[in-house]
């Protein structure tokens, strides 16, 4: 009869040490997962902040007068020498609460978002709308000021009342009336560069904030559509008598429009010159059928008009039309040109190095996780011989 054989003895005996190690090891990985999970660059999410204040310290303007609000932005992208920037306007979003009206997202001028027409690249313009620079941009000296290293900027805004008219998508004149939809400080990528990081909307309301016309106030608006204040009536300037009919201005030569063909690219900001005009007066200039619009613009005192107009990234490839025309005189002028083809969409910022430094994180923590495993086996053999 065979006597009892004692128990085989376990191959890994488990120690208090063993069970600290796999209890370290369980720990890194986990530590390296969540790690590894926030090192991965999340989408690309809307980091500009604006702060808006009249000159009485509030977010208002005022429903009779103009109104200069100074705008204040943190947090915005900094492309140093990078092409373009942040235009900073003021309009109407259709989702006042939400991301639909930005361009990043699809949104479109004239649809999802429409805003007080200007001159775009002109720091001397008539303040609806302020172009902010990218520190080093070619484009710098035509802009109101340039964004710190940091990513802000401070400006002066102008709202010449509660309503407005600009462009829809249709290409003909839309009235905005800020009393019934929100309106408010706009921020979007310059030159036709999609940012969804300096995409911004802040709310401004309409209200009583001046008695009487602020010294700081044109004695007149130019305002398309809105309010502000009426010109003193003087010999020869009675408001109540209608003004004679414009007439072209015949040292002008006959109206013609020039397109800096190298600028028409999609998505891109295209240079352009008008000529022919009535001096003083408003000039509107519309692509095609209403895909995008700027105006009015002042001619010069030759009746002389420049201005950049920002084409859509998603602008068909081929021959498209540019038409200008004078609000007083009347007259028109167009031309046709071709369009190429051309990639503006701006990267996430640091998505490409934060993604190689996820994985450069992740591939350090696997090392070390293995060799905290190995060690755990080497203790185990020990204590098993």
């Amino acid at each position: 009869m065979s006597g009892d054989r004692p128990s085989a003895a376990p191959a890994h005996p488990t120690t208090p040490a063993t069970s600290r190690v796999h209890g370290a090891a369980v720990a890194l990985l986990c530590v390296l997962l969540l790690a590894a999970t926030m090192a991965t660059p999340a989408p690309a999410q809307a980091q500009g902040r604006v702060s808006v204040s009249n000159d009485r310290g509030s977010a208002v303007a005022d429903l009779t007068y103009r109104t200069t609000l100074t705008v204040r932005g943190s947090g915005f992208q900094v492309v140093r020498g990078g092409f373009g920037g942040a235009y900073v306007m003021f309009g109407w979003v259709s989702d006042p609460r939400g991301d639909s009206w930005r361009p990043s997202r699809g949104g479109l001028t004239g649809e999802d978002y429409q805003y007080i027409p200007d001159a775009e690249d002109a720091a001397d313009n008539q303040g609806y709308l302020k172009y902010v620079a990218f520190p080093g941009s070619s484009t710098a000296g035509e802009a109101a000021t340039v964004l710190s290293d940091r990513g802000s900027f401070s400006l002066d805004l102008v709202v010449p009342g509660p309503v407005f008219q600009s462009v829809d998508r249709d290409g003909d004149l839309a009235e905005v009336d800020c009393r019934r939809v929100s309106c408010g400080i706009i921020t979007v990528g310059a030159h036709g560069v999609k940012n969804a990081t300096n995409e911004s909307f802040t709310p401004v309301r309409f209200g009583t904030v001046y008695d009487s016309a602020p010294d700081t106030a044109p004695t007149a608006s130019a305002s398309p559509g809105g309010t502000g204040d009426a010109p003193a009536a003087s010999p020869g300037n009675d408001p109540t008598t209608p003004p004679a009919p414009a007439t072209p201005d015949p040292a002008a030569g006959a109206p013609s429009v020039a397109v800096d063909r190298a600028t028409a690219v999609a998505g891109r900001a295209m240079a352009f010159v008008g000529r022919g005009f009535q001096p003083g007066e408003q000039v509107n200039a519309v692509l095609d059928d209403g895909v995008a619009g700027l105006g009015p613009l002042v001619a010069g005192a030759s009746g002389e008009v420049a201005g950049v107009l920002q084409l859509p990234a998603d602008l068909a490839v081929g021959t498209h039309e540019l038409r200008m025309s004078g609000a007083a005189s009347g007259i028109s002028a167009s031309e046709l040109f071709p369009v190429a083809g051309g990639d503006v969409t701006a990267p996430a910022p640091g998505d490409e190095d934060a993604e190689i430094a996820s994985w450069i994180f992740l591939g350090a923590g696997v090392v070390a996780l293995l060799a905290a495993l190995a060690g755990s086996v080497v203790i185990r053999r020990r204590r098993s011989a």
